[in-house]
């Protein structure tokens, strides 16, 4: 009987594991998706993507349900509570990443009905790169995750400054093409609203990586004005 409460037990963590992880494909496929929409002025995938936000909550909701089971019915101790406290607070950011990507899916179908901006500067290529830099920061944020890698973890709360930096210099352009031409504020206000959700993305990229520091090394960094050189 034991050995089957163990074999039970072990089947529940890995099946924790496996949740956050296919939480966190579909939450990077939906910054993807959100921002080729907006790039590419594709109402179709827009509307498909805000509609799959669902899938994201119903993701946070069993894993919140196994975490909970798993406190309530085996009460882990050590390494094994570090995972379930990290996994809920991992899906916490995932939910929200999915969340700012359904808003950046809300202001393409917005942007879609109106003439494109086109600032002089070839500024506006820092949205696709945005973007791909914040799915990249989820993607090795939940490889760290995976593979218990407390320096892959280190190594995206680091890279957090680059996005930041992209963010800076697409609001200074933008605010520039506004003063520019005024007729183009509303268009250009979406725009920047886009680029804040994904610096928003990359900081709670950034939290998930912070987590893992935290089951593997039992240390948080969390507050920290920057990232320690080594753990």
């Amino acid at each position: 009987m034991p050995q089957h409460t163990d074999r039970g037990y072990e089947q529940q963590l890995s099946r924790l594991r496996a949740a956050v992880l296919e939480m966190g494909g579909l939450v990077e496929d939906q910054i993807a998706h959100a921002v080729r929409s907006l790039t590419e002025r594709d109402q179709s995938l827009a509307r498909a993507t805000i509609e799959r936000d669902d899938m994201v909550n119903r993701f946070d909701v069993e894993v919140d349900d196994l975490c909970l089971k798993l406190l309530a019915l085996h009460q882990p101790a050590a390494r094994d509570l570090r995972l379930i406290t990290t996994a809920l607070k991992i899906t916490t950011d995932l939910e929200r990443i999915g969340d700012m990507a359904a808003h950046i899916a809300e202001r393409a179908l917005e942007l879609e009905a109106e003439a494109p901006v086109e600032p002089k500067a070839e500024s506006m290529i820092d949205l696709p790169l945005m973007g791909n830099l914040a799915r990249t920061m989820v993607h090795r944020a939940l490889d760290a995750f995976v593979r218990e890698d407390a320096e892959l973890a280190l190594d995206v709360c680091r890279s957090d400054d680059a996005i930041d930096k992209l963010h800076g210099q697409l609001f200074r352009a933008l605010l520039a093409f506004m003063v520019e031409d005024p007729t183009t504020i509303a268009r250009t206000m979406r725009l920047l609203f886009v680029s804040k959700n994904l610096e928003r993305v990359g900081d709670h990229a950034t939290n998930i990586a912070e987590m893992v520091i935290f089951l593997v090394k039992g240390r948080s960094i969390r507050h920290m004005d920057t990232p320690p050189r080594e753990l």
